[in-house]
């Protein structure tokens, strides 16, 4: 589920996952976390999953940045989101060329919108 983990100064337990995005590809839907880890880890406002993802090019042998997003994923739009099937339910990106991250968001609106989408998926 984590690349890293850390608790700052006020106790803020935060899971950071990786994520690469290769421009100029045409499949970009990587699975985030499963809907099970999220649910259980979101128990508590101490935890935090955030993910940083880092957009890249290639050309020949050199390698360049373009982009780095470092986003908790209650700031992700639900656009930007789908669940997959495996097993309870994978949260992916629906195309990882297109993130949107939603300004001023908070948990609470986040996980009522991921619960609706878990019965929709059901």
């Amino acid at each position: 589920m984590v690349d890293m983990a850390f608790t700052d100064k006020l106790g803020i337990h935060s899971l950071i996952d990786v994520k690469a995005h290769r421009e100029g590809t045409q499949f970009n839907r990587p699975n985030l976390t499963s809907v099970r880890r999220l649910a259980r880890l979101y128990g508590s406002n101490l935890d935090v999953y955030a993910l940083i993802v880092i957009k890249y090019r290639v050309q020949d042998t050199a390698v360049s940045v373009s982009n780095v997003i470092f986003v908790p994923i209650e700031l992700l739009h639900w656009w930007c989101l789908t669940l997959g099937a495996l097993g309870w339910g994978q949260i992916q990106f629906v195309d990882s060329r297109d993130i949107r991250i939603i300004e001023g968001c908070s948990r609470q609106p986040w996980m009522l919108e991921f619960c609706d989408a878990i019965l929709v998926s059901a």
